[in-house]
């Protein structure tokens, strides 16, 4: 397989931006990590606003931290972000309602969908586009996510679930990449596509973005396909399992390392049984956790490679520049909260910053739905993306199959 890229597979109508030169504290990256620091000191301290204060404080940390890049757009970033911040938590209550989550929809489905809903039913004014701050917004919420992950717990209890996750995500990484390379998609969606599918779907095609620098009109299109393969599989996965007669052991694993989004894995595991649900979510966790690895890895090997326009000189300050410096922060939090935060106070914190993580996530996803039009959305790569993704996710459920049966089968 070359690595020349086609050219005319690899333009586009949403060019991606270049690597940021400006000052680090005008680095979007930067900006994220400076303002995830007071909710990590928060979850130290063991400190946090009431539920009515957190969008109010959601709010002052945004402006705070994109302060230097804002300027004279302060007062049209407020307004727009309390739009955003209410339409992503209208998407979390309708998530948390009982009669939904019986069905396992999460908050990314509704967080875009009302931002596509606005965006094709009303204006979106210069005010309101002040707000749209996707990556940032996606930024804070994966250095947040750090602080959910603990080293010990799992490496404890998740030496077979790592051990499918280092096996899985590689080959699979690699076997969407190739398919997406003989349909002729595009290299950034083809590296989009390709961690959604090995490693844990939105989050992952997230982090990816982020470290190529990629086009956000691809990271919602990869975030679509990612939901919408995700119902069928929670619903069929399981009754193959029966089927098959694997044990809960085994289902688990399968369900937990080819099911692309935690509440999807929850809701299809507790169709399976106890145990089923126990190993699926270890599974997952361990295929999370390398995230800001697989970020790290993408962002060099990306700019050795010479990006979408396939230069071959690259200097180290170029993949420096390049580097996505979010990861950074959620590489640190990972350790601030598995080995220096006592334990106990590390878990309650950890799960009230996973809540506060969800909540930049949500507005993110209402970001990408209010500067999404599905008609040009749907245009993007001819269809040839979405028969790489379902591909690629029909050889990961067998190929994780088989590892499953093999790590967890006895």
């Amino acid at each position: 397989m070359s690595d020349t890229p086609n050219p005319a597979a690899s333009s586009s109508a949403y060019p991606s931006p270049a690597p940021s030169t400006a000052p680090w504290w005008k680095n979007e990256d930067w900006m994220a990590v400076l303002a995830a620091l007071p909710m990590l000191y928060a979850g130290v301290k063991g400190v946090f606003p009431s539920d009515a204060m957190l969008p109010l404080w959601f709010l002052g940390l945004s402006v705070l931290a994109l302060l230097p890049s804002l300027g004279k757009k302060v007062v049209p970033f407020v307004f727009g972000a309390i739009i955003v911040y209410a339409l992503g938590w209208g998407s979390q209550w309708v998530a948390a309602q009982s009669a939904v989550k019986a069905y396992g929809l999460e908050y990314v489905i509704f967080a875009l969908a009302l931002g596509l809903l606005w965006s094709h039913t009303l204006p979106v004014p210069e005010w309101l586009r002040e707000a749209i701050r996707t990556e940032f917004f996606i930024k804070v919420g994966i250095v947040l996510l750090g602080a959910t992950i603990f080293l010990p717990d799992l490496l404890k209890a998740g030496k077979p679930g790592l051990a499918q996750a280092a096996l899985v995500i590689p080959v699979v990484w690699y076997a969407c990449f190739f398919i997406a390379k003989k349909l002729k998609v595009d290299d950034e969606f083809s590296v989009m596509l390709s961690t959604a599918v090995s490693i844990c779907g939105v989050s992952a095609a997230i982090a990816a973005c982020g470290a190529i620098q990629g086009d956000r009109k691809k990271l919602s299109y990869v975030t679509s396909i990612v939901l919408l393969c995700a119902v069928p599989m929670m619903i069929l996965m399981p009754v193959a399992i029966k089927a098959m007669g694997l044990s809960e052991a085994v289902g688990g694993a399968w369900l937990g390392g080819t099911l692309d989004t935690s509440g999807s894995v929850a809701a299809a595991t507790e169709q399976v049984g106890g145990k089923a649900t126990e190993v699926g979510v270890i599974v997952k966790l361990s295929q999370n956790v390398l995230i800001g690895l697989a970020a790290f890895i993408l962002s060099i090997w990306w700019s050795i490679r010479g990006g979408a326009a396939g230069e071959r000189k690259v200097s180290a300050k170029v993949i420096w520049e390049r580097f996505p410096k979010f990861v950074i922060g959620f590489l640190l939090a990972s350790v601030l909260f598995s080995y220096v935060v006592e334990p106990g106070a590390a878990k309650v914190a950890g799960k009230a910053l996973k809540g506060i993580s969800t909540a930049w996530f949500a507005a993110a996803f209402v970001c990408i739905g209010l500067e999404t039009k599905l008609g040009e959305l749907f245009k993007l790569g001819g269809g040839r993306p979405a028969l790489a993704f379902i591909g690629g996710q029909i050889f990961n459920i067998g190929w994780t199959l088989v590892l499953a049966l093999w790590l967890f089968g006895k």
